[in-house]
């Protein structure tokens, strides 16, 4: 097994404390947004198999099979078909929706005929993958996650008192769900934007002096993106808070941000993010209708199912990622980890180890399929696989 540098990558919206308190760094000012773990290209892991650094992808892409194990070879190829982030918001993310498979395949090759530059800042597929994505939470953790019935948008927004959302108001009383959410948010996403951008300091104001959980989250979404129409999109959305140990899946075509907290993310191997608001980047409205399934959604607050070996899973629709997790305590036997696919394993307390290697928070190693391994000490170790 081999342990793994991973790069941090400072975004604006990620805290500047919560990622060196779990590593036990100093914090350096800047914000740390994400830790990488993986072979995505943007920014792979690196190992040392004695022959100085070389990337992970480099290593699967020399003996895929070896590596990745030839089930998992052979239903995704030679690739590593997740990547594993930690993940620290001091900031909201951007309100957005991930495609499924034929809709990412369809965007992106439409956008190589078109000759649309990948690293253009209008370029809407980066690859022709899906994205479905699990947060877990290690710090109290908020977001927003799917739309809410119409009725309850409806009353969310009707409580704000505001003259400008009384039209949003009636459209979803009115209307069938998924044509009143498909108006409302198509209608906010294409108003006049100075018109729009009054309308959402008023309800910034009016959300203030109601001061509930969730509507101080969204006059805080208007604090950070002033004027912008996200924030009214949002209030369509269920808005969700997890503690430590509870997740939650994202499939496509799903609404959903990251306002606030620290967890442990895993997704399948894609950059493919459309967007609703809350952000200075490009917002491709048609498309984004597009992808958005128009239908209410309960966000589905994950716990993990225990089994008898101690393994916690979080159990998800998706066969590209596996996340489960151990929490060891004092004097727990050792608990063997051999698979026949490929395994990252994050270590987020304590100092247990893996093979001759101990951990510490923050530490994860590669573990190749078939490679033998077992888990000892005390401490808290989460396993990212696939399903092969």
């Amino acid at each position: 097994m081999d342990r793994l540098t991973n790069t941090i990558r400072p975004y604006a919206w990620g805290s500047a404390t919560l990622i060196p308190e779990l590593l036990g760094t100093e914090p350096t000012g800047e914000p740390q947004a994400e830790m990488w773990m993986g072979a995505h290209p943007g920014a792979p892991s690196q190992l040392d198999r004695g022959a100085g650094a070389t990337s992970l992808s480099d290593v699967i892409a020399a003996d895929p099979a070896g590596e990745l194990g030839r089930a998992a070879l052979a239903r995704f190829g030679p690739r590593l078909p997740f990547l594993l982030k930690l993940l620290a918001a001091g900031a909201p993310l951007s309100l957005q929706v991930h495609p499924n498979l034929a809709q990412a395949k369809e965007g992106y090759d439409a956008e190589e005929r078109a000759g649309v530059p990948l690293d253009a800042p209008y370029r809407n597929y980066k690859d022709a993958n899906h994205k479905p994505e699990l947060i877990c939470a290690l710090t109290p953790f908020e977001g927003l996650c799917g739309f809410r019935t119409p009725q309850e948008a409806a009353h969310t927004l009707a409580a704000l008192e505001v003259d400008s959302l009384k039209p949003y108001v009636d459209l979803l009383r009115a209307h069938p769900v998924e044509a009143a959410l498909r108006e409302v948010l198509t209608a906010v996403l294409t108003a006049d934007r100075e018109e729009m951008a009054a309308t959402v300091t008023e309800a910034a104001a009016a959300c203030e002096r109601l001061g509930s959980a969730q509507y101080t989250a969204y006059a805080s979404l208007a604090h950070h993106y002033p004027g912008d129409p996200g924030v009214l999109a949002a209030m369509l959305l269920n808005h969700v808070q997890l503690q430590p140990g509870e997740a939650l899946f994202l499939g496509a075509g799903v609404p959903h941000a990251y306002l606030g907290g620290m967890g442990v993310e895993i997704m399948a191997n894609s950059d493919n993010v459309l967007r609703c608001g809350l952000t200075p980047k490009h917002v491709d409205v048609p498309e984004l209708l597009r992808v958005v399934r128009f239908e209410p959604t309960d966000p589905g607050v994950l716990r993990p199912e225990a089994s008898p070996s101690g393994e916690e899973l979080y159990e998800t629709p998706t066969d590209e990622f596996r996340l489960s997790r151990f929490v060891r305590a004092q004097g727990a036997a050792p608990t063997g980890l051999t698979m026949a696919t490929p395994q990252i394993l994050l270590c987020t307390a304590g100092s247990p180890s893996v093979g001759g290697l101990t951990l510490t928070p923050g530490a994860a190693v590669f573990v190749a399929a078939e490679e033998k391994s077992e888990l000892s000490g005390t401490g808290t170790v989460f396993r990212a696989t696939v399903v092969a």
